[in-house]
């Protein structure tokens, strides 16, 4: 069987395996990597998946990917094991629901991308007897996933960026106690000048000798696993054949929303995409004008992990409507704005609604939201009223909750006046002891730092 090969956004790169792809992390143009195809699920596949645990979905998703790349024993191996928690459906009121995908190790989403990407490039490196360095900005529960995933493996190192003032301090602390290869730097900056940082090591060829590699959302291997809670969700709540289903995602940099357009490419009957972005709206903008400015620097809002200013991945949304944008956000192909828009509905939301949206939906519901999870029922709220949206009470709509409400106690506690329970990988987080580095925001700060510390 000959197998998926994957091209540059900048199109102007070889294209590449899968294996490839996910242990460069980046094309060597600085485009992201895109599947040549989408491969497509039946009606009566997609059907089979009602019956199926969330590892054996895993499973058959990946298997669309990495077709004739990995045995089909050592992928559900792989599967299994990095899926063996639960992914609650909230239910709301009448086919309403709330996605929980917090509860994982790090209590974020961020872990469904993780674990599996993790041990794929473990699996591939210890194939090819070599190391990677993988370096990652994150803007809050990337870094923590991305850590606890690597954590203790031989064959990686793992630098993660963060700014010092835009996470709280149990996102920094799930990061910064852990050591061994984990290493976490904090800037005095936004998470785009992280991201620019990072960016900008793959592209320094002096650093070639280092393996470099990224687990930010810009790997392809972080997109894949996150089509597969669409296809759970749509196998759980939905039972009649062809039945639409209404997906509302917190954005930020776009690797979760990535994930849910290519399961509607293949092949899950979705009705709306919904894209509730926070104070930074260069998207909603976008959609609704047609053209494309970047937010420097980005606005810091609640949603902390959704304070970009340029999302990555908007390179692949772009594509996936037939456009071309480069990794500085300029559009020398525009996309399909007419269908993008049938698509998708997107929305801005303030700190002051994300606050209202978290008082109105415990008062209303007992439903507990974290501010990305405001921002992503709020978005779902506003399309269901809105002029193009002819909703009846029977369809199913899913928003996702991204983060677990206990990673932002003040938050909680200062709207609802509560202290959210700790789920169990946040106990005794207070007592550890952190270690990180700080350095200057600054490209030639940061390459020192690397070829001091890594040989």
């Amino acid at each position: 069987m000959e197998p998926l090969l994957f091209y540059s956004t900048n199109l102007q790169a070889e294209k590449v395996t899968f294996r490839e792809a996910l242990l460069k992390g980046i094309a060597p143009d600085r485009g992201l990597f895109m599947p040549e195809e989408i491969p497509v699920f039946t009606q009566d596949e997609i059907s089979a998946f009602s019956k199926k645990k969330y590892y054996e979905i895993a499973y058959e998703v990946a298997r669309k990917f990495l077709r004739g790349q990995i045995p089909d024993a050592d992928l559900i191996a792989i599967t299994k094991d990095a899926y063996d928690y639960a992914v609650p459906l909230e239910k709301v009121y009448e086919r309403k629901y709330v996605m929980r995908l917090d509860q994982g190790p790090t209590a974020s989403f961020k872990d469904f991308a993780a674990r599996m990407m993790g041990r794929l490039m473990q699996y591939y490196l210890k194939q090819e007897k070599r190391e990677l360095l993988i370096l990652t900005a994150t803007s809050g529960d990337t870094g923590s996933a991305i850590a606890n995933a690597f954590y203790g493996l031989d064959n990686i190192k793992c630098v993660v960026l963060f700014p010092e003032k835009e996470v709280t301090d149990r996102q920094r602390k799930q990061m910064t106690t852990l050591g061994k290869n984990v290493q976490i730097l904090g800037l005095d900056a936004k998470f785009d000048d992280c991201q620019f940082l990072v960016k900008k090591a793959f592209a320094d060829s002096d650093l070639d000798y280092l393996n470099l590699s990224s687990a930010n959302s810009i790997n392809i291997g972080r997109i894949i696993p996150q089509i597969i809670y669409y296809f759970y969700a749509y196998a759980r709540l939905c039972h009649k054949p062809g039945e639409k289903i209404i997906f509302s995602v917190p954005s930020g940099n776009f690797g979760d929303m990535i994930g849910g357009m290519f399961a509607w490419r293949m092949g899950l009957p979705v009705e709306k995409f919904v894209i509730a972005c926070n104070e930074n709206d260069e998207f909603p903008v976008l959609l609704q004008t047609g053209k494309y400015h970047k937010i420097v620097p980005s606005r810091n809002c609640l949603s902390s992990a959704m304070n970009v200013g340029h999302p990555s991945n908007l390179a692949r949304l772009v594509a996936l409507y037939d456009g071309v944008m480069d990794e500085t956000g300029v559009i020398s192909k525009a996309p399909d704005m007419a269908r993008m828009r049938k698509d998708i509905f997107a929305f801005s939301i303030s700190d002051e609604e994300t606050k209202e949206m978290i008082a109105r939906a415990y008062k209303d519901h007992k439903l507990l939201l974290e501010p990305h999870g405001s921002v992503g029922w709020f978005g779902l709220e506003k399309y269901l009223l809105s002029d193009n949206a002819h909703i009846n009470s029977d369809q199913v709509c899913v928003s996702l909750e991204t983060a677990h409400p206990a990673k932002f106690p003040q938050q909680i506690q200062e709207i609802l006046k509560i202290d959210p329970a700790l789920p169990h990988s946040l106990l005794g987080l207070e007592e550890k002891e952190e270690s990180y580095d700080v350095i200057k925001n600054d490209y030639q700060a940061f390459k020192d730092y690397l070829v001091r510390n890594y040989k």
